[in-house]
């Protein structure tokens, strides 16, 4: 079973004044004892050896300027992994000039527009990654996995092969495709190839996507099994640039670091039976129609509610 081990790269702040500070925090997380955001990911996967495929956010640059972006860009394409696009739309109304035409009001979701308006900040997105010095991203995933079906044609019309966006656990992803489309398994809309984001069972029952923030690691790990027990092709796995930090702060979350290196070392003694790939492995196939859930036992979803408590204390 392929694993795609997938990253959210975002950079967010409250005001143009304190965005060169929230860069630091969201890309380097530096503390003292060392940068665990961005390098301190592109580190773990250095040494164990992992592809990951970092989706990144690039349309604040239209308003923060393209050289943020391109210190991104360099350090993940220094580390040899790999580039595609994210977009968050929240930043639409904030670049300058507007891609759009006439001012708008801020939409939280892709699927908050219609079809030539996605074409175009997708647009918008391709050409400040490559303005930053990314190649020409081939993949593509929706911000909030708020996409819809008007998001694929957007995406066709951009020559992006491969989209992301789905997940059957966020109820804003793709809300018009539910009844039409299998999304748990790869599929192809408008030309584009679907691999949405995994999901399972935990322990009490409950659908749950594949987040290293959001799951304990034995409720990973345990996924992982069942999935590629079950026939799965693909896992998607994601996290972001600053799951590994305290929230609001740059010191680390040392839970999240081990579920995140815990997962990584699995990974990487297994590599044989699960190589982490980028999306040009991923192709449509017949068998890929199961829905057929991984489930996990309760053991690991008790661990980490006992984690989510520690956490709010530490």
């Amino acid at each position: 079973m392929q694993i795609l081990l997938t990253f959210d790269v975002e950079v967010w702040c409250n005001g143009s004044g304190a965005f060169p500070e929230s860069f630091r925090r969201y890309v380097y997380g530096a503390s003292r004892l060392g940068e665990y955001a961005l390098p301190k990911i592109l580190d773990i996967l250095r040494r164990h050896r992992l592809h990951g495929v970092f989706f990144v956010e690039p349309v604040f640059a239209a308003r923060f300027g393209i050289e943020y972006l391109r210190r991104i860009v360099t350090l993940i394409r220094s580390a040899g992994q790999e580039i595609q696009l994210h977009l968050h739309s929240e930043w639409a109304d904030d670049t300058m000039p507007l891609p759009l035409d006439g001012r708008i009001a801020k939409r939280q979701y892709l699927h908050h527009y219609n079809v030539e308006e996605q074409t175009a900040l997708i647009a918008l997105g391709i050409r400040l990654l490559q303005e930053a010095g990314a190649p020409r991203p081939s993949a593509f995933r929706a911000g909030n996995f708020g996409a819809n079906r008007d998001t694929f044609r957007a995406l066709e019309r951009n020559g992006i092969r491969y989209d992301s966006s789905i997940d059957a656990a966020v109820p804003d992803s793709v809300p018009d495709l539910r009844h039409g489309v299998n999304v748990y398994a790869v599929s192809e809309i408008a030309n584009v190839v679907a691999c949405p984001m995994s999901v399972f069972q935990d322990g009490s029952g409950r659908l749950r996507h594949a987040q290293v923030g959001a799951c304990s690691s034995g409720e990973l790990l345990q996924a992982i099994r069942a999935a590629s027990a079950l026939g799965w092709r693909q896992f998607v796995i994601l996290s972001h640039n600053f799951e590994m930090l305290k929230l609001g702060s740059t010191a680390p979350d040392w839970i999240v670091y081990r579920r995140f290196t815990r997962v990584c070392d699995y990974l990487g003694q297994h590599a044989a039976d699960l190589p982490t790939v980028g999306f040009d492995a991923v192709h449509v196939d017949a068998a890929d129609r199961s829905v057929t859930l991984p489930t996990v036992g309760r053991l690991p979803t008790l661990r980490r509610y006992a984690e989510q408590t520690v956490r709010r204390f530490l």
